[in-house]
């Protein structure tokens, strides 16, 4: 591992690109909710890979950092372990799967179950920062309309969802207004994440790669579901239904249908929760 490491600069990035990219992280983090532009860089990962989210990673991590990567929640997916192991090579930090322990924890589409605390920041992989691309496909039409707040579109097209469906149907991607100000895509997490947003200690990084976008969510700031003062915002639900590792029935969980048994059941989303719940209910029945 040292070996490989002597090959590359502390953290793959050249010191003057990451320079940059903290110069726009300050930048994003004192216009919360703002798509910062920056000169994205190429990595040895394809695209699809989170490169925005890797890149902030990279030009934030130091020698004291504690690094946990997840994709879906997951400590062991493929493209957090793959992540991991690159940034682990380039910087021999420590790496962990506890979130409590880690100190910089980068993320593809889920925000974790336990509460972050002020200490921590989270960099979350964004393949599509601009929530009005769904209304607007041109970049400088959409610059315009967050320059006026002109945000009816997005509004008529939850209005219209209503109107079908008698619910808003986006499952994911749920624009929010960052202090009443900014619409923001907080990326393809679940709308379950949404409310995790608002107010919350830790800080909030994210990095558009392709889209060569950073826009940030600092601590204790307002971050506000779109919804109807009638209809109000509804995040998913689970009601009836458990993880059946750890028993809790508060987290987002995936469905998952067992095709040699045919049975279908429930997992915590967050293993590192789901471990850390688990836990608990054993030391809770020793203690018994």
């Amino acid at each position: 591992m040292r070996r490989t490491r002597d090959h590359y600069n502390f953290a793959f990035l050249d010191e003057g690109s990451k320079r940059e990219i903290r110069r726009c992280v300050l930048k994003a983090v004192a216009i919360p909710g703002y798509q910062v532009p920056f000169g994205s860089r190429e990595l040895p990962i394809g695209r699809g890979w989170g490169t925005g989210g890797i890149q902030l990673t990279l030009s934030l991590i130091g020698k004291e950092d504690i690094l946990k990567v997840i994709d879906q929640g997951s400590d062991e997916s493929v493209n957090a372990v793959n992540i991991k192991k690159f940034v682990s090579l380039c910087t021999d930090v420590k790496t962990t799967t506890q979130t409590r322990e880690a100190t910089l924890i980068q993320t593809r589409h889920r925000i974790p179950e336990i509460p972050l605390h002020n200490e921590q920041i989270l960099i979350v992989q964004v393949p599509l920062p601009e929530p009005l691309r769904r209304v607007e496909p041109r970049e400088e039409i959409t610059k315009i309309m967050h320059a006026e707040k002109e945000y009816a579109p997005i509004w008529l097209q939850l209005y219209e969802s209503i109107i079908k469906y008698k619910k808003v149907t986006i499952p994911s991607e749920y624009p929010c207004m960052i202090e009443g100000r900014y619409m923001m895509n907080p990326s393809p997490i679940p709308k379950f994440d949404n409310p995790k947003l608002h107010k919350s200690e830790c800080l909030y990084l994210f990095g558009a790669g392709r889209e060569k976008k950073i826009y940030a969510v600092p601590p204790y700031t307002e971050a506000v579901s779109l919804a109807f003062e009638d209809i109000p915002f509804e995040k998913e639900s689970f009601a009836g239904k458990q993880c059946h590792i750890c028993g809790s029935k508060a987290a987002y969980l995936d469905e998952i249908f067992d095709s040699v048994t045919g049975e279908l059941f429930y997992q915590c989303s967050d293993t590192s929760y789901c471990r850390e719940v688990k836990l608990e209910h054993a030391q809770a029945k020793t203690c018994i």
